[in-house]
């Protein structure tokens, strides 16, 4: 199979998700979901051509699905994804695979450091044993799956950036990402747009906001009570209002805008989050995403 992205916005788009427990596939699953995918977890692989007509049944034109599969699945339920696949795509529904890889060494580290428990690490047999194990039963499905991401090197807000920017095409609007960041921490290499926050109001300088962030209540009320602030929104609003229209129309289907200020965690989160607020709600945009890069 080969590498794809959706494109059909009138078709049926299932995305299924696979690959190596602790590979990303429930961050990969919430990034859909925040796209406005219908998602289900561990569904077994034999249930796959049921899903589509029920979801579809359901209202409202519900038509981009995403499903995680992985090795908690029966044996036999794994070994049915080639035909299963096979059958959805002759019943005109875009499947893609997409299976979440990453190396042994670092998949050992993460379940170290989270206590986790591998699924197959049962009756004595040892972490790096099941991982092995996962590695073989998985194997057939990596070699069709349509797109393999490696996430070795990929903290969660990268890889949740990675899956959105592929698959926001699938939804047929504009997707966007306003990210907050420290100017001290350097620039997002993947921003479209940067917005410069340096020369408001600094809640930093305020000894009990110090602790907050721009998302606690106290912060807000105290930079909502100032017009520099709200004449820097309503600017960049108009900014935005007007430019916009102009990506979109240019086949644009993923913009990032990115606010800066000196420690990331007030100006620029308070109006990322005002930002979003704004386009989700009074604009009437589902596929509105934050990312405060300081906060994570």
């Amino acid at each position: 199979m080969h590498a794809s992205t959706p494109a059909d916005t009138d078709a049926v788009h299932l995305v299924v998700l696979t690959g190596m427990s602790g590979g990303g596939k429930t961050v990969a699953l919430h990034a859909l979901e925040d796209l406005g995918f219908y998602c289900v977890d561990n569904l077994p692989a034999s249930l796959l051509p049921q899903l589509v007509p029920a979801v579809l049944k359901n209202p409202g034109d519900q038509r981009h699905i995403a499903v995680g599969v992985d090795v908690r699945n029966p044996g036999e339920d794994l070994a049915l994804m080639p035909g299963v696949l096979s059958r959805l795509a002759a019943a005109g529904v875009q499947a893609h695979l997409v299976f979440l890889d990453c190396r042994d060494e670092v998949l050992l580290k993460r379940y170290s450091e989270t206590r986790r428990r591998h699924p197959l690490a049962t009756h004595g047999k040892s972490l790096a044993d099941a991982i092995a194990e996962e590695r073989r039963l998985l194997r057939p499905l990596m070699a069709i799956a349509d797109r393999v991401i490696d996430s070795s090197e990929l903290n969660v807000h990268q890889l949740r950036r990675l899956i959105a920017t592929v698959y926001a095409q699938a939804t047929a609007s504009l997707t966007l990402m306003f990210q907050s960041f420290a100017y001290r921490r350097g620039l997002p290499l993947d921003a479209d747009f940067v917005f410069d926050a340096r020369c408001l109001p600094n809640p930093h300088w305020q000894p009990a906001l110090r602790p907050l962030s721009g998302r606690d209540a106290p912060v807000r009320d105290w930079l909502a009570a100032s017009p520099l602030v709200e004449a820097y929104y309503a600017d960049t609003v108009r900014w935005l209002d007007t430019w916009l229209p102009r990506f979109e129309q240019d086949d644009r289907s993923y913009v990032t805008i990115a606010i800066g200020c000196t420690g990331g965690r007030h100006r620029s989160v308070y109006l990322v989050e005002k930002l979003a607020a704004h386009y989700r709600e009074r604009m009437e945009r589902e596929n509105v995403l934050t990312f405060h890069r300081e906060l994570g």
